[in-house]
């Protein structure tokens, strides 16, 4: 038969087995999930190549397409400046003129209903009205 210490011995024995089988089983899953993980990594370096260049591309050609609306933005400013100062300067020949028009004519008109009003109308015979 087995003394005590035997039985503790073989049961310390079989407690550090049991302990080397799970860690031997942790160990093999990590390598697992290392294995895994390395796939999924090169996997997505693989994938985001191509998105990159895209990218790049798109950087670019938004890059090229901006800087012709600049340009455009440009022309559209010195159009705009230009049309502003077209019509200060048609508001400046036309303006002018028309005031004095309008004030000749309204004197014009004053000086008529003026000369209307001081005189007196003739009475015309053999009409009744």
């Amino acid at each position: 038969m087995l003394t005590a210490g035997e039985v503790a011995g073989l049961i310390a024995a079989t407690g550090w087995i049991v302990l080397v089988c799970v860690m031997a089983m942790v160990l093999v899953k990590l390598a697992r999930l290392l294995t895994e993980t390395t796939k999924a990594v090169s996997d997505l370096n693989e994938r985001l190549r191509p998105l990159l260049d895209d990218v790049s591309v798109t950087v670019n050609e938004t890059n090229r397409q901006l800087v012709a609306v600049e340009a455009i933005a440009k022309d559209v400013k010195q159009v705009t400046s230009h049309a502003a100062r077209l019509s200060g300067v048609t508001q400046t020949i036309f303006t002018g003129p028309l005031i004095k028009v309008s004030a000749l004519g309204h004197g014009v008109r004053r000086a008529i209903e003026a000369r209307r009003t001081t005189r007196p109308r003739p009475v015309r015979a053999g009409r009744p009205r």
